[in-house]
């Protein structure tokens, strides 16, 4: 019988293949986040839901399961930086569908290396725009700002403040799946 083999396929593919998925989504959503700083509904939903189903072929409802928390988690560290002022809902969304994409066994790399990946390309966008300086101290400022108030967001220095450098954070997703898949190659 046919279909058992291609589940048979999916779930010997899955690891490696998953993880690629993930990374090609989220390179995608970069290409959309550079050109028009946002990561639109209309591709984030369809990619959680893609990610759960390809997980449920492979590995069942525990499969789907996992890959569900998987994103819902990575969406929860995510939410804390949107709820503070410092990223778009979008992010959050791409997160979730590219963990859940990406499977429960990467979720861990893949956020390390996006916020490794986020923090290399922050800091390259404020040397290019002759900001190093100041974004060193708006960083100051708002840790000692957020140690005080919680997540509330910075009246000042936030995602929509006029002045503020803006890092089409979907890059640093894609950049973090693409070095946790050159990674997991090498090793």
């Amino acid at each position: 019988m046919i279909l058992p083999r291609i589940f048979d396929t999916i779930t010997a593919l899955q690891r490696a293949d998953f993880l690629v998925t993930a990374a090609i989504v989220a390179t995608a959503a970069g290409v959309m986040d550079l050109r028009t700083r946002r990561i639109p509904n209309r591709f984030t939903g369809p990619v959680f839901l893609a990610a759960l189903l390809l997980h449920l072929a492979a590995d069942g409802l525990r499969g789907m399961a996992l890959a569900c928390l998987a994103g819902v988690a990575a969406a929860a560290v995510f939410l804390l930086f949107f709820l503070a002022g410092g990223m778009g809902g979008g992010d959050v969304k791409l997160i979730a569908g590219v963990c859940a994409m990406a499977g429960p066994a990467n979720t861990i790399q893949v956020l390390l290396a996006t916020a490794l990946c986020g923090g290399l390309l922050a800091l390259a966008l404020a040397i290019v725009r002759g900001r190093l300086g100041s974004t060193l101290r708006n960083m100051a400022v708002l840790v000692g700002h957020h140690g005080t108030v919680g997540l509330m967001p910075h009246p000042d220095l936030n995602l929509h403040a006029p002045k503020a450098l803006r890092l089409p954070y979907a890059l640093a997703i894609a950049a973090g799946c693409w070095a946790v898949v050159i990674l997991t190659r090498m090793a």
